[in-house]
């Protein structure tokens, strides 16, 4: 019993960070290289792309997304897709996809006189799945070594833990003093009947 314990909440708790970390947003300092529009067939990767576009048709088989191409400081490649999320999950009511696709467009630069980049995305990128970050908003930087501090995230998990400590503490409580004398009432009981 002591390790299906420990094997749900190990499973559930890495699920739960595997979620916080597609879903939170993160920012990466980039050098756009190249921004475009491709049909994308889904297949088993769907559910890592947005639902169609706020005001959009309505094909779940196929569409044209955006996608920015970029490199990172240490020259690997990184690209973003660039889709609205609308109103539904995760909540950052992104409508301005193509506003986004223009700018990053205007940022474009070349590695000779190159032009940094912090780019606000969520989720991975995972090549054998073709699955793409989904890029929420982007500035220039003065140079690649920018620090971006994540403030969003810092206050989301401190809440998120502070919520988690609440329910834990009022679980034990409510334990210790409804459910532990309870069954102590019923051992009581089934030791007594046996007498």
């Amino acid at each position: 019993m002591y390790y299906v314990k420990w094997t749900f909440w190990t499973l559930f708790w890495t699920i739960t960070a595997l979620f916080l970390h597609y879903t939170l947003p993160q920012t990466d300092i980039v050098r756009i290289v190249d921004t475009n529009e491709t049909r994308v067939d889904f297949g088993i990767n769907r559910m890592f792309y947005s639902n169609v576009d706020a005001g959009g048709g309505v094909n779940d088989v196929s569409r044209d997304v955006f996608f920015i191409s970029t490199r990172r400081p240490d020259d690997r490649t990184i690209v973003y897709r660039n889709e609205d999320t609308g109103w539904g999950w995760p909540p950052y009511f992104k409508f301005d996809t193509r506003d986004l696709q223009t700018e990053a467009a205007d940022l474009i630069s070349s590695s000779d006189a190159p032009r940094w980049v912090a780019m606000r995305h969520y989720g991975w990128r995972l090549n054998w799945l073709s699955i793409h970050p989904n890029a929420l908003d982007l500035w220039e930087v003065p140079s690649p070594d920018e620090r971006i501090i994540p403030w969003f995230n810092i206050v989301f998990l401190t809440l998120f833990g502070m919520v988690v400590w609440a329910i834990w503490a009022r679980l034990r409580r409510f334990r210790k003093n409804r459910v532990d004398p309870a069954m102590e009432e019923v051992q009581d009981a089934l030791r007594n009947v046996g007498k």
